[in-house]
Parts: C-alpha cells; sequence; structure tokens
C-alpha cells in the first residue's frame, strides 16, 4: 500500500520542509556593564561560510569617564571585521595601524600567521556619556592563506555600495550579491551586508552563496511564515529562496554566508588554525613574550601592557 503525505497534515511538504534549518539564539555575557551577545561558534553551527565567531557588541551607554579598553591581544589564522552602528573605536596593530572606526565604516584585520592588536576608547571620547553598538565578527582564513602575512585595510561608509528602493536599505560590506561588489577583498567567498527594512518591507536572500544566514538586529521579521524577534541568528539551506520581511516596526538585519570552509577549525582564545600543532606554536610564542625578536609584537604606542593568555 502506497502512503500520500497529501492525507496527512502534520508532514510538511513543498516550502514547508526545512525552509530554516538552523535557529540560534546567542549567548549574553555582561562584561561590567557592556553585553555581548554571541551567535558563533554555537552548539549547533561553527560556521556560517567563513564566519567563526558573531559578536553583538551593545548597545551600551557609558556615562563620563567610562568606555573600553581591550589591551593588545595576539590573532591567528583569522580576519576581524568591525562593524559599527553607534560610537567609535580607535584602533592600534602591530603593523602600525593606528586608525579610528565610525558607524558604517569596515575595519578587516587579517591575522595570518600572527599579528596583535588594541581596541580602546580615549580620554576625548570619554568626557560626556556615549553610546556603543555594533558587530565584530571574524572569518576563518582557507588553510591556504593562514600562514600569509598579516594585513589590514580601512573602508569608509561611502566606499561601499549601498542599494535603495521599495522601502530597503542595503549597504553590500563584504562580497557580492545583487549585481554588486564591495571593494573590501577577503581570502575566500563572503557575504556580509547591513539591510535596514521599513514597515513590511521584504529582502530577498542572495542565492549564489554556498552557506547563508540571516541576523536580526532591531524589530522583527517574517521568514517562511515563522517571526522571529531580534538577538536570533536563521541558517538557511543551500539553494532555498528565501525572503525576509520585516514587521509592522520596521527591522534591521545583517546577512550573512559565503563559502563552506576546508574543513573543520580548532579555537583556542583567539586563535583559529586548522590544526592543534598550530595552536600549540601560537601559545608558546605570545607567553615567551618577545616583542622584540618573536613572532609576536606589541603596537606601536600601545606597548605599555597586553592581555596574558589563559592558563587553560
Amino acid at each position: 500500500m502506497s502512503w500520500n503525505p497529501l492525507l496527512d497534515p502534520t508532514i510538511p511538504i513543498g516550502d514547508a520542509v526545512d525552509a530554516i534549518e538552523t535557529v540560534i539564539v546567542p549567548r549574553a555575557r555582561d562584561l561590567g556593564g557592556f553585553e555581548v551577545r554571541r551567535a558563533l561558534p554555537s552548539g549547533q553551527r561553527q560556521m556560517v561560510g567563513p564566519f567563526i565567531f558573531f559578536d553583538q557588541m551593545g548597545p551600551a551607554e557609558f556615562l563620563t569617564g567610562q568606555g573600553i579598553d581591550v589591551r593588545p591581544h595576539p590573532h591567528i589564522g583569522l580576519a576581524t571585521v568591525t562593524y559599527l552602528y553607534k560610537g567609535r573605536i580607535h584602533h592600534r596593530d602591530s603593523l602600525g595601524t593606528d586608525a579610528w572606526i565610525a558607524p558604517g565604516d569596515v575595519n578587516l584585520m587579517t591575522a595570518g600567521i600572527g599579528i596583535t592588536h588594541s581596541e580602546r576608547q580615549d580620554q576625548a571620547q570619554r568626557q560626556a556619556p556615549h553610546s556603543l553598538f555594533g558587530l565584530q565578527t571574524w572569518l576563518a582564513l582557507p588553510k591556504a592563506a593562514e600562514d600569509d602575512p598579516a594585513a589590514f585595510s580601512h573602508t569608509v561608509a561611502g566606499d561601499l555600495p549601498l542599494l535603495q528602493g521599495e522601502g530597503k536599505e542595503v549597504r553590500l560590506i563584504l562580497g557580492q550579491a545583487w549585481g554588486e561588489r564591495s571593494p573590501v577583498a577577503t581570502a575566500s567567498e563572503t557575504l556580509y551586508a547591513d539591510v535596514a527594512l521599513e514597515a513590511h518591507a521584504a529582502i530577498p536572500m542572495p542565492d549564489d552563496s554556498e552557506d547563508r544566514g540571516l541576523y536580526v538586529l532591531t524589530g522583527e521579521v517574517t521568514v517562511a511564515g515563522q517571526v522571529f524577534e531580534a538577538g536570533r541568528m536563521l541558517v538557511f539551506r543551500p539553494g532555498d529562496r528565501i525572503s525576509a520581511k520585516a514587521g509592522a516596526s520596521g527591522a534591521r538585519v545583517m546577512l550573512l554566508g559565503g563559502a563552506t570552509m576546508d574543513g573543520p577549525r580548532h579555537i583556542w582564545w583567539n586563535f583559529v588554525a586548522s590544526s592543534k600543532e598550530r595552536i600549540e606554536a601560537a601559545k608558546e610564542a605570545w607567553r615567551a613574550g618577545d616583542w622584540t625578536h618573536g613572532r609576536f609584537h606589541l603596537p606601536p604606542g600601545d606597548t605599555g601592557e597586553f592581555i596574558p593568555a589563559p592558563d587553560k
């Protein structure tokens, strides 16, 4: 006897079959009045495309005299992407980079074999109450690029493609989508876009990326008949036609994804690598503290302190 799924209303068919592969609820951490929500890595997914780390910073309100002070610390095997909605951050690294990142700008720091950087807010900024809200993500580097020299690029908001119409505004941060390409070069195929939606406006997910996800920053969106509030990451199946529609108050979302990475990665502290041996070598180099002749150097102008490596 054959079985007809149309006769069983509990069996999903057509567009209802696994339209959303994974829903991730970020883990929240309070860093002394400054909340960070981490969506990646998670128990459900280590990566979405090359994205292996996805943190929402804030929104936070700092009182006079307060601000962030992330002391010099090292990275290997990844590229950091910093993108702000409110506030400013002072970036300095061991390449000699000394740059401020403002809302809409993109800082892409490629660690490769090794880099050290700090992120701070100076005394001038702390003279009055101020806000900070943004995202910091890590892109795992493909195996062929893990030992490349470190690099840094800063792209101002005005140099990024901006698409507007039908109640949506899209700034393409990384990659290629909707006929446009970001000028920011990455080591592997990457999709990253900042999308602001007016009430009931919809955005189609680009279908030319192998891995695709969506993170709801503000408001709520409807995807495949389900409503998702702020602080949710959705991961979709490759090739499916997906769109997200904002609710009555509009929404802001980040689209992310790209080519699937060439194998899983090991993560320890600020290090990402395709092998445990690479992690161990970086641990030893940082703990050695040879800032003159060793693998890691402190950022010029910020050499008075650093973050020690964890014991474990």
